[in-house]
């Protein structure tokens, strides 16, 4: 078998490098679909990704964040760039060991991966006219929903699903949650960021209930 000398051979139909070049990405929350969102932003060849989170790796996240076990009590942040720096050294990751607070800096592309609606209502406020590309991954068990930011119609949708922390469906990402159904949410994600790049409308609202096999897509009308 030939070696392939260029990593991103594979991936060159389907993952403009140009456009990704000028991409900083912002993973806020490096927990259960934030970490694999991390790791996959990195394979892909992101230069520069800024990790958010305030929480320490406990030895659960081994199970249902793919977290490794000499990791545990480590920074999330600093865990996950460890990583990172093993798939590809000259990636620049920028690590915040904290909360996210409005006045951070962040990237051209945000991957809002928290598990409070309160929390992500926040944040988008916070950002929503600072980025060109937003995605927020929510998880309850084996029921995941991606929602994509990328113009004024999908700004408008998104900002309709943030509603009061009260009616929120009762249970967090890590109440209930699993490795798989994580990276499943943090691949749809990271497609739409790609779909973006290319210049492919988005989808504003992805549903997936993986025990029930029920795939629905929704546009921003």
């Amino acid at each position: 078998m030939n070696a392939i000398a260029d990593r991103f051979e594979r991936q060159s139909q389907l993952v403009p490098m140009d456009r990704l070049a000028e991409v900083t990405a912002t993973v806020i929350g490096v927990g259960a679909i934030g970490r694999q969102v991390a790791l996959q932003l990195a394979s892909i060849g992101t230069p520069r990704i800024q990790l958010i989170d305030f929480d320490s790796v406990d030895l659960s996240n081994t199970t249902t964040q793919g977290y490794r076990k000499h990791e545990v009590g480590w920074a999330k942040p600093f865990a996950t760039s460890q990583a990172i720096g093993e798939i590809d050294p000259t990636i620049e990751v920028i690590r915040l060991e904290d909360r996210f607070r409005p006045r951070q800096e962040i990237g051209n592309a945000v991957f809002c991966c928290v598990d409070s609606i309160t929390a992500r209502t926040a944040i988008w406020r916070s950002v929503q006219s600072r980025m060109g590309f937003w995605a927020d991954g929510r998880m309850l068990g084996e029921v995941l929903r991606v929602l994509a930011v990328t113009d004024r119609e999908s700004e408008a949708y998104y900002a309709s699903t943030l509603f009061a922390a009260s009616e929120a469906q009762q249970g967090t990402c890590t109440s209930r949650s699993t490795i798989y159904a994580a990276s499943i949410a943090a691949g749809l994600m990271v497609h739409q960021f790609t779909r973006w790049l290319r210049n492919i409308p988005t989808d504003a609202d992805t549903s997936v209930n993986l025990l029930s096999g029920e795939w629905t897509v929704s546009d921003a009308s």
